[in-house]
C-alpha cells in the first residue's frame, strides 16, 4: 500500500472482476472481513429514465407521423 493508501490488484484478479483502466471498485464488510467487488455506479442515463413514456404503444411510423405534424 503506498502512503497514498493506494493498492495494487494483482492481474488475476482484475481480469477475474472484468477490470479495466478506470473502473471502481470498493471493499464491502463481511462479518469482520472486508471483500473487494467491481463498483457498479448508477448509470448516466438515470435522469432520462421515463422522459419518453408518453410515446409506448405508439409505432416508429406514428411517432414519425407526428414529428412531421401530419395527424
Amino acid at each position: 500500500m503506498t502512503s497514498k493508501g493506494q493498492i495494487t490488484l494483482p492481474k488475476r484478479v482484475r481480469m477475474r472482476l472484468g477490470l479495466t483502466t478506470g473502473d471502481e471498485v470498493e471493499f464491502v464488510e463481511d462479518g469482520g472481513e472486508f471483500r473487494l467487488r467491481r463498483h457498479v455506479g448508477d448509470s448516466p442515463f438515470g435522469p432520462y429514465r421515463g422522459h419518453l413514456s408518453h410515446l409506448r404503444g405508439k409505432s416508429p411510423d406514428e411517432i414519425v407521423e407526428e414529428l412531421r405534424g401530419r395527424p
